[in-house]
């Protein structure tokens, strides 16, 4: 055990908008590895809170009429909230914008620049004459200048995926009136960042945490490092020391947040946050999304490292999450809402927790259907886990009405703990799917190990020989429900109950399962695990698509609808072709005569390519005739001949009509 305590922490969400499964990619993998860690006796702190800063929350509240701190609060509770719903609990989850972030912050930046680490520099930064302010980051939008893929002002959205600083973006455009931005000169901050290469390397070598982490950062640092422009001119977030016109860079806010929440809840706790944040070997760990490695593995730790500060010890970062096979997409409805979709829906947590830990490997891209969840809460947890804990404590209930005497063979102790040494070693190196299914694996022998022993013929035939079974399966029994309950919590804290333990699960130790089951009366089991049927999959798919249909329907062109009166303007005849011939110079024209009855048209068609004057010469037309005269090719064009598709298919009456009668 190690005598330094371990600190936790996720990367913090966004107060602009509701939590989906994306979200859950982090929050959901670090709570099973805090809950795992303190029944393996770890002294555990979990800190999180939101990301209340920067351009995205500033221009969200501008369109709401409302002050970026309501906004932020409003979706502060919603996470919150959320959180608890989904068993993620954590020990504190405050906000950036209250008074302990902008107090550390400011104490962290200053001591960067007291140490040398940051300058002063003149820039040239986007400026919107329209609007007549200074354009930061989500303000801006234009071409990254590295792949020429569009972007938006501080990074590289939808290509390379660059962090950009201000001044690099091409063609930049205001996003709040869409006009062209010029360029013009600014005094902003820059964080020597390019100081720190060789240390970031070495840093980076012994960095605990995930390859795709390490790796990624690793590729940047013998890339280049630039220096980091830490400035922004904004009202909204934290002022940058001496300068009330400029206020620090959200990425250089938000991290720092995880040591003002942990002095936070240090002052609740009556703890030091020091013993967390200061002095060498710290332990703290960061849950993060893939794509802020960049700011957790560089950028984070070499602010840290110049401040004197400690350093992270470990970097774990989840893959990408992808929605029914399609990249996720909330403009496109790729997107399950977390409330809307699954909780509000009655769905359990722990389905949800069981599925986004053993889908995949941690690392890796995660895939959510609604069919492939059926299928694995079914088949897994409810057929396999669910199946052996029940019949246990149901088998054992019926016959002696609880806990048999007897004493746990060494058989069972033995795969319990060879199980857990396993579990533990793979949750220490952060693989949560091999974790899991090892633990399951354990549930799958229990089955086998009943089904083998035949304790109902048993009650029979040797009741002593199926107390010593039922004794067996409990003990099993019991150590699933405490090795699932990182995974599942609120139905491993009800089958404990059922086991008649009276302590609550997530303060129990695996080193109690050296203990048997006290011998007595338990409850009458329930049913704690149950299937999804067809039917609710079958409906949460259709919702699924009609999202998807309906943003599509959005997106296509839409041709605007028009009154009766004005159709009515548009007058239409029937015509017939007096003669054709092509129009000297060009592939595509032809030059008509159309009799309209009382008067012949010279008309001007671009059928050329599909149609031989020859063939066309006593043929009826429909002829729009009340165009303006135009000039085509210098020759005058009285009407327009009307025709279907791209090979200009002739409109024409099915039964002959007199020239010039009238379309209706």
């Amino acid at each position: 055990m190690n005598s330094r305590p371990l600190l936790v922490t996720c990367g913090l969400p966004y107060t602009n908008g509701p939590c989906h499964l994306g979200h859950l990619r982090t929050y959901v993998p670090a709570d099973f590895y805090v809950r795992f860690m303190r029944h393996s006796g770890e002294e555990v702190v979990f800190i999180c809170g939101s990301d209340n800063h920067g351009t995205p929350i500033v221009v969200s509240a501008e369109k709401e009429g409302i002050t970026p701190r309501l906004l932020s609060e409003r979706y502060h509770t919603h996470f919150a909230e959320t959180f608890k719903k989904m068993q993620v609990k954590f020990d504190h989850f405050g906000m950036t914008d209250d008074p302990a972030t902008h107090a550390r912050a400011k104490h962290l930046v200053g001591r960067l620049i007291d140490r040398g680490y940051v300058y002063p520099k003149v820039i040239q930064q986007a400026y919107c004459t329209k609007c007549q302010k200074f354009l930061p980051d989500r303000y801006l939008e234009g071409i990254c200048p590295y792949c020429k893929k569009p972007a938006r002002g501080d990074e590289c959205d939808q290509g390379c995926g660059k962090h950009l600083e201000p001044g690099e973006i091409l063609e930049p455009t205001c996003k709040i009136c869409g006009s062209r931005a010029e360029y013009r000169e600014q005094e902003h901050f820059f964080f020597k960042l390019s100081g720190f290469h060789d240390w970031l390397k070495n840093y980076l070598g012994e960095l605990k945490g995930t390859d795709n982490a390490i790796n990624y950062a690793m590729g940047w640092v013998n890339e280049d490092l630039h220096d980091w422009c830490i400035t922004r001119t904004l009202d909204w977030g934290v002022k940058f020391p001496g300068h009330d016109n400029l206020v620090v860079y959200v990425w250089v806010d938000a991290p720092i947040g995880y040591i003002a929440f942990t002095e936070e809840w240090a002052a609740q706790a009556g703890k030091d946050w020091k013993d967390y944040w200061c002095g060498e070997n710290t332990r703290v760990t960061h849950f993060i999304g893939q794509d802020i490695t960049y700011h957790h593995c560089i950028f984070w730790p070499a602010m840290l490292q110049g401040a004197g500060y400690g350093i992270p010890h470990a970097v774990v970062a989840s893959g990408m999450l992808k929605i029914d096979d399609h990249k996720f997409s909330k403009s496109r409805g790729y997107v399950v809402w977390t409330n809307e979709d699954y909780l509000d829906q009655g769905l359990p947590a722990d389905y949800l927790r069981y599925y986004m830990l053993t889908y995949t490997s941690h690392t890796k891209e995660m895939n959510f259907s609604w069919q492939l969840f059926q299928e694995r809460v079914n088949n897994e947890v409810v057929n396999n886990l669910g199946n052996f804990i029940y019949r246990s404590l149901h088998l054992s209930h019926k016959q002696f009405g609880g806990v048999p005497e007897g004493t746990v063979e060494e058989e069972i102790k033995t795969r319990i703990h060879e199980t857990i040494k396993t579990v533990t070693s793979l949750v220490e190196s952060f693989d949560f799917k091999g974790a899991v299914d090892s633990i399951l694996l354990l549930s799958a022998w229990g089955n086998t190990y009943i089904q083998s022993k035949e304790p109902w013929k048993l009650a029979k035939t040797d009741p002593i020989a199926m107390a010593q079974v039922m004794c067996n399966c409990l003990h099993l029994a019991k150590a699933l429900v405490l090795m699932i309950e990182p995974v599942m919590p609120e139905r491993a804290s009800l089958i404990w109950g059922q086991l008649g333990q009276s302590e609550e699960i997530s303060n129990a130790n695996f080193e109690d399962l050296n203990n048997n089951l006290t011998p007595g009366s338990l409850p009458a089991p329930s049913i704690v695990f149950t299937k999804i049927d067809d039917k609710m999959t079958a409906d949460f798919d259709c919702r699924l698509r009609e999202r998807v249909d309906a943003l599509d329907a959005e997106k296509k062109p839409q041709t605007p609808h028009i009154s009766i009166d004005e159709f009515a303007k548009v007058e239409m005849k029937t015509g017939k072709v007096l003669s054709a011939e092509p129009v000297p110079k060009s592939s595509k024209l032809l030059k008509l005569q159309v009799s309209l009855g009382d008067e012949v048209r010279q008309i001007v068609s671009g059928i050329a390519q599909f149609h031989k004057p020859e063939d066309l010469v006593g043929k009826d037309v429909v002829v729009c005739t009340n165009l303006k005269p135009a000039k085509i090719f210098g020759i005058e064009s009285n009407g327009m001949i009307l025709a279907a598709g791209d090979e200009a298919s002739l409109l024409t009456p099915i039964s002959p009509v007199s020239p010039g009668t009238k379309i209706r």
